[in-house]
């Protein structure tokens, strides 16, 4: 009978040395992934400890609105609130300005939507009507703390009617201010000033309050 060492051509592994290799291949392999799913466990426990405290809690939240919404993104990242019967627009507009002026916000644009497309159409559009919010020195801050909170700026509340009415719609601030990395203060509590702000614009703006 042949020996095993005859089998192969010469320079090669015999069967067991062959298999002797793979299981070491196999262990490396292994050992690669264990590592890596350590570094990436170690560095998911690094980045918790950086965060808001009740940030999963409000993760949660949102997960929960992202299914309820069936998978529609904005409607996981938004506030909404319904315009109350019979509050006009302009009542809206005149609730805006109180609200900023409380709390030191400035309104910084309109874009009137609707009525831009109704002006090239020449048909009567539901009302679209985009209304812009800022504190300069704020959003400086912010922008510091990390340059990615830009793209946020200014904040918005959007005027939308739809079939049952007119609804006022804004970023849920929520993600900034119990989210996110810790933020230093005062800007924490600037930033909080901003979310109330923006919670206060919709809702007393759907009322009509001023």
């Amino acid at each position: 009978m042949e020996s095993e060492q005859s089998q192969f051509p010469h320079g090669l592994f015999t069967k067991q040395e062959a298999t002797l290799n793979l299981l070491k291949r196999i262990s490396m392999i292994a050992a690669l992934a264990a590592t890596a799913l350590l570094v990436t466990g170690c560095g998911t426990i690094s980045t918790l400890s950086k965060l808001e405290d009740g940030a999963g809690a409000e993760s949660m939240k949102m997960w929960d609105r992202w299914i309820e919404g069936e998978g529609d993104i904005a409607v996981a990242t938004t506030w909404e609130a319904k315009v109350k019967p019979g509050v006009t627009i302009q009542q809206i507009e005149e609730s805006f300005r109180q609200v900023a002026a409380e709390f030191n916000m400035r309104e910084v644009g309109v874009l009137p939507l609707s009525k831009e497309l109704a002006a090239r159409s020449g048909k009567a559009e539901p009302t679209l009507t985009i209304y812009q919010f800022c504190n300069p020195s704020i959003a400086r801050r912010m922008a510091d703390f990390s340059p990615h909170m830009a793209a946020y700026m200014p904040c918005r509340v959007a005027l939308v009617e739809r079939q049952d009415g007119l609804w006022l719609y804004t970023l849920n601030m929520d993600m900034m201010v119990k989210m996110g990395r810790k933020l230093p203060s005062p800007l924490k509590e600037e930033a909080w000033q901003v979310r109330q702000a923006m919670w206060n614009l919709i809702h007393k703006g759907a009322n009509g309050d001023f």
